[in-house]
């Protein structure tokens, strides 16, 4: 699982269990609400209730049935006339029907409504009867109207104790509620810390001390590949580079090991040589003194070589590799190349194969020589004594091959892959037979791609290798040096 994934489903059910506590804090909320606004309306029934019943006996009072009305001492009718405690029963009623929450109390409303309205009418019909049968007219209206009003009151008391109840049981709810949501959310953020850190935290502690314990020179360190897959990806990309470094230390070592011997075999001819002139009796005569120079040239030469390939590979891998470029013809170079090692006598027959007309292109002529210098070089230490060497101009429309063909112990696929590497040498047997540090090949690909050329090996091991450097024809122009060639190098 990445590490990505797993903090979105982390987040995802943060945010979840965020999102069932709002949800139930705005149901709790909501129905608190609703709890309240029926207290409260049970409230204002029963206050508007109570108001009917008492503006009910004051009319049964003004009204005179139920004896002389003593106004002075009574504080229920003070200021009230018979006309307007009437005309206060059809508002509180209205008031009753507006207030009205549900079916039941609607129609205790109207039994209420029906009962004023027969003690109104019993009330009238009293009126106009003597003073001794107008109670026993008026009484069993007064009271039908009284119990329908006791009972409105008492339905807005059993609506108001429902509605505390419920306030109460939701109150109790929501404590519970939140305080399990609560532990939810504690319970999820200390998983998700304890899980980040297993998950997380200690794989990248590891990648950590991986990489310090290996920049204190512990080369043989490694990060253990574990946790997410970001973390596992950082931990390979850093073993991969671990490994890289290490390998290439090795290479380093194994270069200068490389680079102190073939640097000790010229010298210590030289050193031989230099020993026996002195020490020798016979005389020095020319014959003995040339073979001496000869010796003292060819390890000079090669000093040289082993210097110059460093010194190359140094400016490339600073970018400092300076190019004179001017148009040349590669008949030229080429010929240059085989008349040096021509007169060297390496045992090998060298033949030179170029067309009759001008081969323009536009090189530096001292690297691209160092190029084919190193490629006949190679063709001659890595193939049998009198063998034959090929090197080959042609040009094929817009561009110009420069082959060496050797007839040698060839390459396999796996030294193909490491042919350019710096420093790399194919093969114990080969390294045995020709010397130098395996950098000269590494440097001739640099030169010429530094040309916008290429330069690519076709081998068969045992048979033979032919390496070809591929640049671009160079506009027709007059070219520098000979367009004609002796016949002797055709």
């Amino acid at each position: 699982m990445s590490l990505r994934a797993w903090l979105a489903a982390t987040l995802g059910g943060l945010a979840l269990l965020t999102f069932i506590a709002a949800t139930a804090l705005i149901v709790v909320t909501n129905a608190q609400n609703r709890s309240a606004n029926t207290l409260g309306n049970s409230v204002e029934g029963l206050h508007l209730a109570e108001e009917l019943e008492i503006d009910l006996l004051i009319h049964f009072r003004l009204s005179g049935v139920g004896g002389s009305v003593d106004t002075s001492s009574s504080q229920f009718v003070r200021g009230r006339t018979l006309q307007g405690v009437e005309a206060s029963f059809p508002q509180l009623l209205n008031g009753l029907r507006q207030n009205a929450t549900s079916e039941a109390e609607r129609s205790l409303i109207r039994e209420v409504d029906a009962a004023f309205n027969r003690y109104l009418a019993a009330q009238r019909a009293a009126a106009r009867l003597p003073l001794s049968q107008r109670m026993s007219r008026s009484i069993p209206s007064l009271d039908s109207a009284l119990d329908s009003l006791e009972q409105l009151v008492q339905f807005n008391v059993d609506e108001a104790r429902e509605a505390r109840e419920a306030s109460a049981d939701l109150n109790r709810m929501g404590n519970v509620v939140g305080l399990v949501l609560c532990g939810l959310l504690l319970v999820s953020l200390a998983a998700s810390t304890l899980l980040l850190r297993k998950i997380a935290l200690q794989p990248l502690k590891d990648i950590s001390q991986a990489m310090r314990r290996f920049g204190a020179g512990r080369k043989r360190t490694r990060a253990p590949v574990a946790g997410p897959t970001e973390l596992r990806d950082m931990a390979r990309t850093f073993n991969e580079m671990a490994n890289g470094l290490t390998h290439q230390q090795e290479q380093q070592l194994a270069f200068l090991a490389g680079v102190a011997h073939e640097l000790r075999n010229p010298l210590s001819a030289l050193k031989l040589s230099t020993a026996l002139s002195e020490r020798s009796r016979a005389p020095l005569t020319p014959e003995r003194m040339e073979r001496t120079l000869a010796l003292v040239r060819r390890q000079v030469e090669r000093l040289d070589r082993m210097v110059g390939d460093l010194l190359d590979a140094t400016r490339i891998e600073a970018g400092k590799l300076e190019l004179r470029p001017q148009v040349c013809d590669a008949r030229v170079l080429a010929r240059d190349v085989v008349e040096l090692y021509r007169s060297s006598d390496s045992g090998h027959t060298l033949q030179l194969d170029v067309p009759d007309v001008p081969v323009p292109v536009r090189v530096d002529p001292d690297r691209l020589e160092q190029v084919l210098t190193n490629l006949v070089s190679n063709a001659l230490k890595y193939s049998p004594s009198g063998s034959r060497v090929d090197v080959i101009v042609r040009r094929e429309e817009s561009r110009v091959f420069l082959s060496v063909r050797d007839q040698g112990i060839g390459l396999s696929e796996d030294e193909k892959r490491l042919l350019y590497a710096p420093f790399q040498r194919l093969g114990t047997a080969s390294s045995k037979r020709a010397p130098g540090v395996g950098l000269g090949l590494s440097v001739a690909r640099r030169i010429v791609e530094a040309h916008g050329g290429d330069i690519e090996v076709e081998s068969t091991p045992g048979v033979g290798s032919t390496f070809s450097v591929r640049l671009a024809l160079a506009a027709t122009m007059e070219v520098e040096g000979p367009s004609v060639l002796p016949d002797s190098l055709h």
